[in-house]
């Protein structure tokens, strides 16, 4: 069954459609909220004794269309006449399954065998434009001509519900549209036109839905305050497009046109939500009204965080959390990582929250393909090579030039590499030489911490040295970063392309990582020891190895968090984003490359 209320977005934007019906994508945004609390008394279904004529509301918005009449000393009118008068239903249910149809109206007045269904609408009316523009409510300019009318949304949304009211037998003279904002109610007349209108719009709707996803609206006025235009990217795809296209598919043939058509460069939302990782021994995680509480092994407060404000949450080593919050936490969306004392990521509490089968789907399907495969993988090791060549040339005393010069043909010879093992075989040359000279980006004070890694060079299990305990600490929390990156992507993090399937591997999520590994975990890496953040009394040498003490954990974190809001211009887009969000950006242009709605892959890369 289609609901009519994701049908009639079908006539706003069907990739939007799209995205909500098929994949089940939603976001939240202030229109949205907004449109929620005007739906908070008529999404109250009525009880029997609501729906009688003696109980109507007083509410002038109830439908408009009805009131209730009083005698003239006051009291109500009731007795045969009750039979009369409509009766006003909220939250009437209805569906039909000959339409494949289903919608639940806001408001229906019923009067024997007829019925006028009332929908409330947020916003305001369509009106006619004195310029020769298509009207939308975002837009700010055009002088008002009199006359309102409905949107195609809003006008959809009614015929379909009429549909469904005939189905069940009323008669439907009328309907209304309650528009909030402006406080107007509109009357829209029932016709053959409207049905036919709603029919064309649920068959086309039931088309896209069969197959792939609609290309993005380009240069349209909708997309600025659609609440899914971070996952759309619309003008972020429509920008690699090597030929644009009008809104209806037809290409441009006009210079002036494709002028015109020319993606904007919109400003992706901010988005200052909390990423809390909790690392103190034996807490305990629970949740109190709206807030989330972290309480030590007495009962004491050690931190009181709003909901609204949490992201995501790191637990790492024996962090307890209640079931009870962990419920919550999947309610509002936040995932929910359990990582090692070392950082290595075990387990994640993704919530069920809006995952595109389409999307996985197309990347089991494209990562089955060799040359669709080398292509990711070229490209995120392309980026990797090119940003560790930067770091040494900008942060290195005394870098020899042989060792830019042999990063450079490491960085050509990748890209000519015709496998993935050759292309894995030129990534680990290039590695050796960067880890080489890396202890040389540390400044004068850090000579015992770099001749130690100098004699190690690069090490994983365990790690011998404290800068080799940083970068592993600061990659695995890295890979959890690109693992909630993925997610929220839709993507399948455990199939990659550079780095092989294996099982609890989360290959592709190491694959997002490789160009940001020089700009984030390595760039911590030589910031805290350059600044005195972390020294040597951080440490701890044992058996198993070197590891961060509690306090190097917390020095770690505050230069983390740092990083990982710090903002960087994309070379592309030409706006800023946190790294964080840069991630999760680039997450979304390998889920539109898998559905081939951009032609290439490229990562950011700085200079």
């Amino acid at each position: 069954m289609w609901p009519s209320r994701g049908v009639a977005e079908y006539a706003y934007c069907p990739r939007l459609f799209y995205y909500m019906a098929v994949e089940g994508v939603f976001i939240p945004s202030a229109d949205t909220e907004q449109g929620a609390g005007v739906h908070a008394r008529v999404d109250r279904p009525s009880t029997m004794r609501e729906g009688t004529p003696a109980s109507r509301s007083k509410d002038p918005t109830d439908g408009g269309i009805s009131t209730m009449t009083k005698s003239e000393d006051g009291h109500t009118n009731d007795g045969d006449e009750d039979q009369d008068r409509p009766r006003t239903i909220r939250s009437l249910a209805l569906t039909s399954e000959r339409l494949g149809l289903t919608a639940t109206l806001d408001i229906a007045e019923i009067q024997g065998n007829c019925a006028t269904p009332v929908e409330y609408r947020k916003g305001r009316s369509k009106r006619a434009y004195a310029s020769d523009t298509r009207g939308d409510e975002l837009m700010e300019g055009p002088v008002l001509l009199p006359g309102p009318e409905p949107w195609p949304t809003d006008r959809a949304q009614v015929g379909l519900q009429v549909l469904l009211l005939e189905e069940a037998g009323y008669v439907v003279p009328e309907a209304w549209l309650y528009y909030a904002s402006e406080k107007l109610k509109l009357r829209i007349t029932v016709d053959d036109a409207l049905r036919q209108f709603a029919l064309e719009t649920l068959e086309a709707a039931k088309r896209c839905a069969e197959g792939a996803r609609p290309a993005p609206l380009v240069n349209d006025p909708r997309c600025p305050r659609c609440s899914l235009q971070p996952i759309c990217l619309p003008d972020e795809i429509n920008f690699q497009q090597p030929v644009q296209v009008t809104l209806n598919g037809a290409p441009l043939s006009t210079d002036a046109s494709a002028e015109r058509a020319s993606p904007r460069r919109m400003w992706p939302p901010r988005d200052d939500g909390v990423q809390v990782v909790i690392q103190r021994e034996a807490v305990k995680v629970g949740v109190r009204g709206h807030s989330m509480r972290v309480t030590d092994k007495e009962g004491g407060l050690v931190r009181d965080i709003p909901l609204a404000n949490i992201e995501s949450l790191a637990l790492l080593g024996s962090v307890q959390v209640s079931t009870q919050a962990l419920a919550v936490f999947a309610d509002h969306q936040v995932p929910v990582a359990y990582l090692s004392a070392a950082g290595r990521l075990v387990a994640m509490m993704d919530p069920l929250g809006p995952t595109s089968a389409v999307v996985r789907t197309a990347q089991v399907r494209e990562l089955d393909k060799p040359h669709r495969s080398l292509a990711l993988a070229r490209a995120v090791t392309l980026a990797k090579i090119a940003n560790q060549r930067t770091l040494l040339m900008r942060n290195h005393a005394d870098l020899p030039s042989r060792a830019a010069a042999d990063l450079q043909s490491a960085l050509q010879a990748a890209e000519r590499a015709h496998s993935i093992d050759e292309l894995r075989g030129h990534e680990g040359n290039a590695a050796a030489i960067y880890f080489k000279h890396f202890a040389g980006m540390l400044k004068p004070g850090c000579e015992e911490i770099a001749t130690r890694f100098d004699a190690n060079g690069r090490q994983r299990r365990p790690p011998p040295d404290p800068i080799n305990s940083v970068l592993s600490f600061a990659y695995s929390m890295l890979v959890n970063e690109c693992t909630v990156a993925a997610r929220l992507a839709s993507l399948e993090p455990t199939i990659g392309a550079l780095h092989a399937t294996r099982p609890g591997r989360p290959a592709l999520s190491l694959d997002l990582m490789e160009p940001f590994r020089p700009l984030i975990a390595d760039s911590i890496v030589i910031s805290a020891f350059n600044r005195g953040e972390l020294t040597p009394s951080h440490f701890l040498q044992t058996a198993a190895g070197c590891a961060m003490t509690d306090h190097g954990r917390k020095a770690f974190f505050g230069a983390y968090g740092r990083r990982m809001d710090t903002e960087v211009t994309h070379p592309v887009f030409e706006y800023r984003l946190s790294y964080r969000r840069m991630l999760m950006l680039h997450a979304r242009l390998v889920a539109a490359w898998f559905l081939g709605e951009v032609p290439t892959l490229s990562f950011l890369t700085t200079r």
